[in-house]
């Protein structure tokens, strides 16, 4: 069983979202056609080992997470949209214990950079969580 967001959850991420092409689930205008690609970057405190920083990269046809730590490399680009919270309440939302707009407004979660961005994309969001459901009961915390 893979711990949440190690190489190998990540890697079944990928797959299970390899063939999702987000220029079809944007609503409305287009985010992918609007910007090209844009990252979002979750930084989760208190995780297993340390501190991580998963980012997820959206192209014109695909979707993409990596995952690194605060020792990492900082990638070229900075995120449009910095996500950070507790790994406890990312393990509990991708539980489906703990929903994010709660956590949002009980202070647990911070957002930094493009919020209309991270709400435009919640189709996208909600396409490739839909495609999880055998990592999803496969993963440990």
């Amino acid at each position: 069983m893979p711990l949440l967001y190690s190489a190998e959850w990540v890697a079944a991420f990928n797959d299970a979202v390899a063939d999702l092409d987000p220029a079809t689930v944007d609503t409305g205008v287009s985010l992918t056609a609007e910007r090209g690609a844009y990252r979002v970057e979750h930084v989760l405190k208190n995780a297993p080992g340390g501190s991580l920083r998963v980012d997820l990269e959206v192209r014109k046809n695909s979707l993409r997470m990596s995952c690194r730590t605060d020792r990492s490399p900082e990638p070229s680009e900075p995120a449009n949209v910095t996500v950070t919270m507790d790994y406890a309440d990312a393990a509990a939302m991708s539980r489906g214990e703990l929903d994010a707009a709660d956590a949002l407004a009980a202070g647990r979660i911070r957002v930094r950079g493009d919020l209309a961005l991270l709400v435009a994309s919640q189709a996208l969001l909600a396409a490739a969580s839909a495609r999880l459901g055998p990592l999803r009961r496969e993963t440990t915390s």
